[in-house]
Formats: C-alpha cells, structure tokens, sequence
C-alpha cells in the first residue's frame, strides 16, 4: 500500500510536509513515494517511511519530464495521492493514471477537492489534505527521530564545556537581524550565562542529517533562518523565531516569534534577551 505525495516548493515547504508524511504512513500503515524538486530531496532523508523520492522540478518540468513522472506514477500500486501542485500539466498526468482517490485543493484530476486552512503553522494547514483517507494530523505531537549515532555525533562537536548551548542561525540576507545586534545578543546571553556554549548552524549543504542533529543536540535555538526555524519546531527544541509571526508557529511553551509584523531591524538586543527568559 502506497501514497503519492506531489509537493513542489523549497526545503521549507518541505519540512512543512513531514508531519503530514509521517502521519500518512503510521496510520494507514503505508509506504510513501515523494515527487519534489531535486535540490532539496535530501530533506526526505529525515522520514525513513519515505521509500522513494521521484526528482521532480515543477517551474520548469519539459514534457519528457512530464512523462517520465508519469511513467513513476503509473508504475506503482499508490492508493492514495495528496497534490499540493497546481496546473493543467499535473492535472493532466494524474486523470491518466490509476489512482482511486486523488486529493487536492483544485484541479480537474481531483477526486475529492479539499478546502486547505489559511491559518496557523503551516504543517498543521495539510490536515483537511488527509481527513478524507482518515488520517488525522497533529503537526504539534510530531518529533524528527534521529538515529542515536547521528546524535553522538553532534554532540561530540559541540563547543566544549558542560553549559547549555544557543545554537544561532543567521539568515544572512540584506533584510536579516542586523549582523552586530547577532554578536551584541550572544555577549550579553554570555555575561548572564558565563558557561554558555554558542555554535553557529552549519551551512546549507551539510546533509540533512547532520543539520537535523545539530538542531536537536541544542538547548536553545535563535534562528531568522526558515530553514533552522522549521527544524527547530519538528526537534521540539525551544527557540526564537526572529522575523516570524506568532500565527505562524505552534503554540507550544518555549517558542516565541520576533518581528514577523515589523522590519527585523526595529527588534532590539533586548528585546531578544527578553524572549530567551534573559531580560
């Protein structure tokens, strides 16, 4: 038993699928089959029931493309397909195929049309995706299960010391936190926390693996990068979210978002201390 799952999109979105991934396949007990652009399949390297990623790049497939995922779809015996893709290509290529029950929110190779959620953290806007194959999804109760070898490892390169560690993740892009306000936080969060131990996040081409156990061997992660945000919130790591809304992540203790309605640059040094419990 099989589901298809038709997510264009970046790593973000990507990590945003994985609660509804993972659900998809503890509760119907099935394998699952990804198509997602190349650049960022890695990222299904975190799901072990994701038995296969189908590269796939939607802004710009050929026709050749388009057949070949065809040929992917038609070859397996899926139950199900969860399409958050958009176009008459993929519309197309899915009444073509063999696939009883084909979600989607819009489309004619649609079989039941769903009306997704425009509010609240993202991952837990897929629900309406899953209800009509009875899944139910709690994005919140989700946690990344990292092989314990991956974790010794990110532990082992950890900053030595035996004090809590503030793993810090820059965006790095010309609207990002100023970059002195990032050293002025860290020296302040040290003056308050002498044994403090500070790592920055490794960079966008370490494996996912890596990124993930970096994240999850940390006490406290502040990011403005989406990507170490979204994996913070699946490791269940306490963090703050610089240039996020507060209706845009879970409500869960321990995360707060700074700066999702203002420019980043308005968010003070304090401000920041104040969100970590360090005003």
């Amino acid at each position: 038993m099989r589901a298809l799952f038709l997510i264009p999109g970046d790593a973000v979105r990507q990590l945003q699928a994985l609660p509804a991934v993972a659900a998809t396949a503890q509760q119907l007990k099935f394998q699952i089959q990804v198509a997602c652009p190349a650049s960022v399949g890695g990222v299904w390297e975190l799901v072990p029931a994701v038995e296969k990623v189908i590269p796939f790049n939607y802004s710009d497939a050929t026709l050749a493309d388009w057949t070949n995922l065809m040929g992917s779809v038609r070859d397996p015996d899926f139950q199900a397909c969860i399409n958050l893709a958009q176009g008459r290509q993929v519309d197309l290529m899915l009444s073509m195929s063999h696939i009883p029950k084909r979600l989607a929110a819009s489309g004619f190779s649609a079989t039941e049309k769903v009306k997704p959620l425009d509010q609240g953290w993202p991952p837990q806007r897929l629900a309406p995706y899953l209800a009509p194959i009875g899944v139910q999804l709690d994005a919140q109760a989700f946690r990344l299960l990292l092989p314990k070898s991956n974790l010794e490892k990110a532990s082992k390169s950890l900053p030595p010391g035996n004090g809590p560690v503030l793993l810090v993740a820059p965006e790095g892009g010309p609207q990002d936190w100023p970059r002195t306000n990032w050293g002025t936080v860290t020296q302040q969060i040290q003056l308050r926390l002498n044994d403090l131990r500070v790592q920055q996040t490794l960079p966008p081409g370490a494996p996912w693996s890596q990124r993930a156990a970096q994240v999850a061997s940390s006490d406290v992660v502040l990011a403005s990068d989406p990507v170490s945000i979204e994996l913070a919130l699946l490791c269940g790591v306490p963090l703050v979210a610089l240039g996020s809304r507060a209706d845009d992540l879970p409500v869960r203790e321990g995360v707060t978002g700074l700066g999702g309605t203002t420019p980043l640059a308005q968010v003070s040094v304090d401000n920041v201390l104040g969100a970590l419990g360090l005003g």
